[in-house]
């Protein structure tokens, strides 16, 4: 029981996170700005991901994730590779900040960022990362969002 507990935290975790992010960014931009914010999203998550396999390549400082070297099986769906950045953090923690900066829904966004947390929280249950490799991936991704400092500034109606 606690190993489905784990995997949910985990794996399935990101398949609400991509949902509601996927709905907030296709239905809550206005139709206006959407190809602006898509330029945003697109150039930020191509950063940090570039970012991240740059430095997962320069630097790596476990060559086993936890699991190998605990002698277990991993309790989540894992790459093949020795695990840092966290990819699962940077995509969701990407997604979390696509929809906040792009729609400014602090409801939604919070909801996000809790999920956000669950995710890093099993992926290190789970064995298949260090806290290291997590808060790697959340940082990268949030150095990845600075392109949406880049955002001009929205116009405000006169009354």
């Amino acid at each position: 029981m606690n190993g489905i507990i784990i995997k949910a935290m985990a794996d399935w975790a990101v398949i609400p996170i991509v949902l509601i992010g996927g709905y907030m960014l296709v239905f809550k931009i206005p139709k206006g700005r959407r190809l602006d914010a898509y330029k945003r999203v697109l150039i930020a998550g191509l950063t940090a991901y570039l970012m991240a396999k740059l430095i997962s390549v320069i630097y790596q400082p476990e060559s086993k994730r936890p699991f190998e070297l605990a002698g277990t099986a991993a309790g989540a769906s894992f790459l093949n590779n020795p695990g840092f950045p966290s990819d699962h953090a940077l995509f969701v923690t990407a997604i979390t900040c696509a929809v906040w900066f792009e729609t400014k829904n602090k409801p939604i966004s919070l909801i996000l960022a809790v999920l956000v947390i669950i995710v890093g929280v099993g992926r290190i249950l789970a064995q298949v990362h260090t806290p290291l490799d997590v808060i790697g991936g959340i940082v990268i991704a949030l150095i990845g969002s600075l392109w949406y400092l880049n955002k001009p500034p929205t116009k405000s109606k006169v009354v």
